[in-house]
């Protein structure tokens, strides 16, 4: 979710600040804003769907040949789970007794679990994700559009990368928070990161301008 409010931050902004570049009518930059946040709103959903459910389908071919190369190699397949708990710190014997507890439980969820990394509790839902992160995208991306009514002092611009560094400020700081790192670093990270894209998009827009001129 800070991601996508990050991306919405950054797309919306730099997509507003070069077509102010060029035409600074406040009717169509709320016209550019507004397809803006729902054009990307809507690639944020459809990628991340795509991208969750093609997760989910690697996962479950990775099941079915578990449950194929256990039923033509079991013991094969209990060796590899003792040289996985060996490499992990294990004695061979203590290993061999937990691999062996584990394949009179679930062999499979054994497999699963300590030698591909699959967890049930962590396993993503692509409508889930699809929909945070379209929601979180429109959010960020609401910030800058905000910008297009403030008062301004000068060029509509000013008040577009203002709203815009605060929100790449708030969502530096959460996503700082939610990591348990430092927050400085990864909130100038982000401004940072955000700054350089409004700044080559307005580029961008001038060179259009002048060419257009």
């Amino acid at each position: 979710a800070v991601l996508g409010a990050n991306d919405g931050l950054v797309s919306t902004a730099s997509l507003m600040i070069g077509v102010a570049a060029v035409r600074s009518e406040q009717s169509f930059l709320i016209t550019a804003g507004a397809a803006g946040i729902a054009a990307g709103a809507m690639s944020m959903a459809v990628g991340e769907y795509v991208s969750v459910r093609s997760q989910n389908d690697i996962e479950e071919s990775d099941r079915l040949l578990e449950i194929e190369h256990l039923a033509l190699d079991p013991d094969g397949e209990f060796e590899e789970l003792v040289h996985i708990y060996i490499e992990r710190g294990l004695s061979r014997e203590l290993a061999v007794q937990v691999a062996t507890e584990m394949h009179k439980k679930d062999p499979l969820e054994a497999h699963l679990r300590d030698e591909l990394g699959h967890h049930p509790h962590s396993k993503a839902h692509p409508v889930q994700a699809s929909v945070a992160s379209a929601l979180s995208f429109a959010i960020g991306g609401f910030v800058p559009f905000l910008a297009v009514f403030a008062p301004s002092v000068g060029k509509i611009s000013i008040s577009i990368i203002a709203f815009t560094m605060a929100g790449l400020a708030i969502a530096g700081f959460v996503g700082a928070r939610i990591a348990g790192s430092r927050v400085i670093v990864p909130t100038l990270r982000v401004l940072i990161g955000g700054c350089l894209g409004m700044a080559i998009t307005a580029g961008i827009g001038q060179i259009f301008h002048a060419t257009v001129a």
